[in-house]
């Protein structure tokens, strides 16, 4: 395993050696930018929507109605008997991955040349689905964090409505701004509406609620709620060196549009702009909002925050090994409860039919 940090606060990779584990078979790494052939994101797209048939409501809106995807009973009754604050990396490859997983969207920095592909590239490696890591639109495993907060806020909304799942957040740097921009766009506190936005077609659908695909109601894109979001190194003064002034004075709050949100920062980032203790994020809400300041495979996949056990002493650059680690841990924790809500679901789905 091997982790990769080019000064502080400058990026967020990290490299997982397949053979430091038996438990899982990982996607093989690239060290570059990858161009995926149109017949993938094709593929991708159509997938999206293979749950869903367009509808038209009584005023005549296109809204798509939902089929969950088939679970082996046996597979569902044990995810259904998993504590979700231990997940191991055999219950990840023998239980999670044969459920539905909630869709992971990566916002990089505002410079290009830092990308968070890397770190989506580990947790395929640790055993999350790559196809709900991929951008729809054009296969990538990174999101540029230079866009709309609200149509971003759109997408998800569109994702809910057609998965059955609302999708995970992680941002680095301007990308974790991006993050808390969404959060606060689903909370209503930047915009009275938030429209569905189409990530595929990249075009609004010119409505503000979705039909929720397991009750069949209507509900306001503005109440729904993401399961886990992080932002790491993202720092006031970068936003003062880019003109994003409107964004300082709610940088650090976190509102309910999710139930867990982890804040990374790392000690003295002279970029970030960050001193120890000072300036948390914080819920404004009922929010759980952690703040973590800144190994082998086998300890990031026991690993458990407030865990005592050391980092094994290895000849590689741990700067974000505890980083990486604590958001397997939360990731995993998600896709977990995720999946037991969406087993749930279907299950009251096909009783009541």
């Amino acid at each position: 395993m091997r982790g990769i940090c080019r000064g502080p606060g400058a990026s967020f990779r990290v490299r997982v050696d397949p053979r430091d584990s038996k438990a899982i078979d990982p996607t093989p790494m690239r060290g570059r930018a990858v161009l995926v052939p149109h017949a993938i994101v094709a593929a991708l797209s159509i997938a999206v929507g293979a749950a869903s048939t367009p509808l038209h409501g009584e005023d005549g809106v296109a809204f798509p109605t939902f089929s969950p995807e088939p679970i082996d009973a046996t597979v569902a009754e044990r995810v259904l008997a998993l504590d979700p604050e231990h997940i191991s990396a055999a219950d990840v490859r023998y239980l999670l991955a044969r459920t539905p997983a909630p869709r992971i969207i990566n916002f990089q920095g505002s410079f290009a040349v830092v990308s968070i592909q890397s770190f989506a590239e580990y947790l395929i490696a640790m055993g999350y689905p790559e196809s709900k890591l991929r951008n729809p639109e054009d296969g990538s495993l990174s999101q540029s964090s230079f866009g709309d907060s609200a149509e971003l806020a759109g997408e998800l909304a569109w994702y809910y409505e057609r998965e059955g799942m609302m999708p995970m957040l992680v941002g680095h740097s301007q990308g974790g701004m991006m993050v808390v921009k969404i959060l606060q766009d689903l909370a209503g506190m930047s915009t009275a509406k938030v429209w569905v936005w189409n990530p595929v077609t990249r075009r609004s659908e010119q409505r503000d609620r979705i039909t929720d695909p397991w009750t069949g109601r209507q509900r306001p894109v503005t109440d729904l709620k993401v399961p886990y979001a992080a932002a790491l190194a993202t720092g006031r003064l970068p936003r003062l060196m880019l003109g994003q002034w409107s964004t300082l004075a709610k940088l650090r709050d976190i509102p309910d549009s999710v139930e867990e949100f982890s804040g990374f920062t790392i000690d003295w980032d002279p970029i970030a702009a960050t001193v120890p203790g000072v300036d948390p994020y914080r819920a404004t809400g009922s929010a759980q909002v952690r703040n973590i300041s800144r190994f082998t495979r086998a300890w990031i996949e026991s690993y458990s925050p407030g865990d005592t056990t050391p980092v094994p002493v290895v000849n590689i650059d741990v700067n974000n090994i505890v980083h990486s680690a604590d958001i397997w841990f939360s990731v995993k924790k998600h896709w977990c409860i995720e999946a037991q809500r969406y087993i749930r679901a279907a299950q009251r789905t096909k009783d009541a039919h």
